[in-house]
């Protein structure tokens, strides 16, 4: 019982670690992203009435970090979304039967 108590901690607190690292990737995306925008659009350089117009090239590094970021949620939080769950369960079920199977055709011929 003991042993089954260990490994409930432990997953909590791997999960709590995912969770603290993707807050910690979201806080340095919003920060760093947050700089170089304002410093390709020369806020800090020309003062807020300098500003140039930003092209769609201001926006490429938040944009596929930003992909990247949406990923790494999805797998911290999968949990949270219901199809992920099943779909891991029906996987998972799957590939038992698919096993299940392949024995009894082994088994058939032995």
């Amino acid at each position: 019982m003991e042993d089954q108590e260990k490994r409930k901690y432990e997953r909590a607190k791997k999960r709590i670690k995912e969770i603290k690292g993707f807050y910690s990737h979201l806080t340095v995306y919003l920060i760093i992203n947050t700089l170089l925008i304002l410093f390709r659009i020369g806020l800090f350089q020309n003062g807020i009435f300098g500003m140039r117009d930003p092209s769609w090239s201001l926006f490429i590094t938040p944009f596929f970090w930003g992909i990247g970021l949406a990923f790494h949620g999805l797998y911290v939080f999968q949990y949270k979304f219901g199809f992920f769950r099943n779909w891991e369960e029906r996987k998972i079920k799957e590939y038992m039967e698919k096993e299940e199977e392949e024995i009894k055709r082994n088994n058939r011929w032995s």
